[in-house]
Formats: structure tokens, C-alpha cells, sequence
């Protein structure tokens, strides 16, 4: 039996390859023949995802889909994850993820077995994937909540992050007294704004 590899990381920062020698042995252990690894950096919230429809493209009906774990797959909304389950039903693919124990009986189940085994693993992938959308809704409320706390504070909100060592440095400059304004920014390498930034945080 053929399978197929999905990995994901949403960012571009992140290792969308580092379950990859995971399900490799995952395959070899369920003695599963690797037809191809499909990895991308893109959010799970969305359904267009160029190397995930380049597998479902190539994969024939009976070949097994492999993930790590159904957020991988998706984080998607209730009507885009119908869509895509739908699609991966009638490619007549097994969806087989490797922390759900029971969906590895999918692999070379047949039979009687095998439609009670996917009925099964329809409800707990269904559960799990709804999870995954409402952890990240939570997760980007939280942020929204952070953002407008930082705002409500008067604090800078986007753009890049404090450099703390050129932080310092300002802030070792200007307790002493002996430079301008003008000549600090140039010596810690840093714009004229963020000094008297830094020296109205000081005075507060």
C-alpha cells in the first residue's frame, strides 16, 4: 500500500519538516510504500494549499494519507474542512494520522472491519479538527486582546522589536550626561525618535 506525506508549519519560521522522519518510520513500521513527501509553510486556516492539491492530485483511490497530527491537516472552518474531507472521500484516500491510534487500523483494514474502523475515525477526525479551528481562534483572540491592551498602554504596536542591547546603551548614554541627543542616536545606532523614547521611559 502506497502512502503519501503531508507536513505543515504555518510560518516561514517554523520546520515544516521536522515530523518528516517520524512518519517516515511510521510508514516503515506499518510496511507502507513512501510514493511522495509533500511539505509547505502555510497557514492550516486555509483551504487553497498548492502541495497539499499536488497530493490529492497524484494520489490514487486506496493510497493512505499520512499526517502527524489533524491540525496539521487542518485548522480550517466547519464548511472548508467538509469540503476537504469530501475530497479526500471520493479519492477514495485512507486518512491515517499518527498520534490517533485507531486510525491506524485503517491501514489494510477491509471488510466489515474496515467500514466500522472508518465510521469511527469519521467522528474522532471530525472532533479533532474542530478542536484545532477553536484553539486557533482562541489563540488569534488572545493576540487581539494583546495588541489592544499594548495600545490601551500607549505602547507601539507592529514593527520591529526592541533591540535590548542597543536599548541599553542608550539608556547607559543618557545617564550620563555627556552626550547629545543627536550624538546618542549615532553611537548606539539608533533613530532620534528612539532615544527620547527611551529617556521619557526613564523619567516615568
Amino acid at each position: 500500500m502506497k502512502a503519501h506525506l503531508y507536513l505543515r508549519a504555518s510560518t516561514d519560521e517554523q520546520d515544516a519538516d521536522r515530523a518528516k522522519d517520524a512518519l517516515l518510520a511510521f510508514a516503515q513500521e506499518k510496511s507502507l510504500e513512501v510514493a511522495g513527501t509533500y511539505s509547505e509553510n502555510i497557514s492550516g486556516t486555509k483551504l487553497e494549499r498548492p502541495e497539499l492539491s499536488r497530493l490529492l492530485d497524484t494520489a490514487a483511490a486506496g493510497d493512505v494519507l499520512l499526517v502527524e497530527s489533524v491540525d496539521r491537516l487542518s485548522r480550517l472552518s466547519q464548511t472548508d474542512w467538509a469540503h476537504l474531507k469530501g475530497v479526500i472521500q471520493s479519492k477514495g484516500l485512507r486518512l491515517v494520522v499518527a498520534d490517533l491510534p485507531t486510525s491506524h487500523m485503517l491501514v489494510g483494514a477491509e471488510g466489515i472491519t474496515g467500514q466500522i474502523m472508518d465510521v469511527i475515525n469519521n467522528m474522532l477526525i471530525d472532533l479533532m479538527a474542530t478542536m484545532a479551528r477553536l484553539d486557533q481562534e482562541k489563540r488569534v483572540e488572545r493576540i487581539k486582546q494583546g495588541l489592544e491592551k499594548k495600545r490601551a498602554r500607549g505602547e507601539q504596536v507592529g514593527g520591529k522589536g526592541r533591540d535590548q542591547k542597543k536599548w541599553d546603551t542608550v539608556e547607559d548614554l543618557l545617564t550620563r550626561n555627556g552626550n547629545t541627543m543627536e550624538e546618542i542616536a549615532k553611537l548606539a545606532d539608533v533613530g532620534i525618535a528612539t532615544v527620547y523614547r527611551i529617556k521619557k521611559n526613564l523619567s516615568q
